[in-house]
């Protein structure tokens, strides 16, 4: 199927490993014009040397997305590079090793409200204004499961919190903005699984904690075919989830294919919410 993307410009937050390595890849593959907003600039440049032979151009801008005016810079830096923004996903995101509410730091609640609310209205409100006069765009923010389901928020509490935030923000917006021709969604993933090790960043939390506390993504993948995962033997499609389930409803939520389609939340984790 033909999404119609080649040549739109997209910004993808967070691009510098796993989920974000797969968005990349997709948007790329789909012929957009890509800007991969990261922190870890040498990391996004390897997913950028890995989209070489696709047909969309993939460029790293170094961003820090709790930094308005960096963002602002970015954006900038985006529309001389491909003009005007078509496609804003919010995939930058995260959370600390996981603890019990009670004894959570405040400066660790402060980092997660910072990179997973501050930092998506950054680059909402750094985008907006050009999609609202122009009268088309497109939205995709990624939030978790573990806004949508207890066990997934466990001794996770307050990132679930944050990531519960940008899924009432999106529907609200998208209420405002529908009329406007902007459209925002959000995508809830569960167990998503790098393809290697080596493609995740420094920042993200399989590097944190991910691979010492569940093992190598060769090592998982292993467990949940033996039903030995714990937390995939209990859902109905009994594998890990990859990068690029996300890309493929990414990419249509950003599509005119998508273009009857707006608030919505699909949670991509094989069945492991139901609404």
């Amino acid at each position: 199927m033909d999404l119609g993307l080649g040549g739109k410009t997209s910004i993808i937050t967070g691009g510098s490993g796993g989920i974000g390595r797969g968005l990349v890849q997709g948007f790329a593959a789909e012929g957009c014009n890509v800007v991969v907003a990261t922190r870890d600039a040498a990391k996004g440049q390897d997913v950028a040397d890995s989209c070489a032979d696709l047909p969309g151009r993939v460029v790293v801008v170094k961003t820090d997305i709790t930094d308005r005016d960096a963002v602002g810079a970015m954006v900038e830096q985006t529309r001389a590079e491909f003009g005007p923004v078509d496609v804003l996903v919010n995939n930058a995101g995260g959370t600390n090793v996981p603890t019990p509410f009670e004894e959570k730091t405040l400066e660790d609640c402060e980092w997660e409200l910072q990179l997973n609310v501050w930092g998506v209205f950054h680059c909402i409100r750094a985008v907006c204004g050009e999609m609202l006069e122009r009268g088309s765009g497109s939205i995709v923010n990624i939030t978790s499961n573990s806004a949508l389901l207890g066990e997934a928020a466990a001794h996770v509490a307050h990132y679930g919190g944050t990531k519960g935030y940008v899924m009432s923000l999106s529907k609200a917006l998208a209420f405002e903005w529908g009329p406007r021709g902007v459209r925002v969604n959000c995508i809830a993933p569960g167990w998503i699984v790098p393809w290697k090790s080596e493609h995740t960043g420094e920042g993200s939390f399989w590097n944190k904690f991910g691979y010492e506390f569940f093992g190598t993504p060769e090592k998982m993948e292993s467990a949940a075919e033996d039903g030995a995962l714990f937390n995939i033997g209990n859902q109905p499609v009994r594998r890990v989830g990859r990068p690029e389930d996300i890309a493929d409803l990414a990419l249509f939520l950003a599509s005119e294919r998508a273009g009857y389609v707006t608030g919505q939340l699909v949670s991509v984790s094989g069945g492991a919410y139901m609404p």
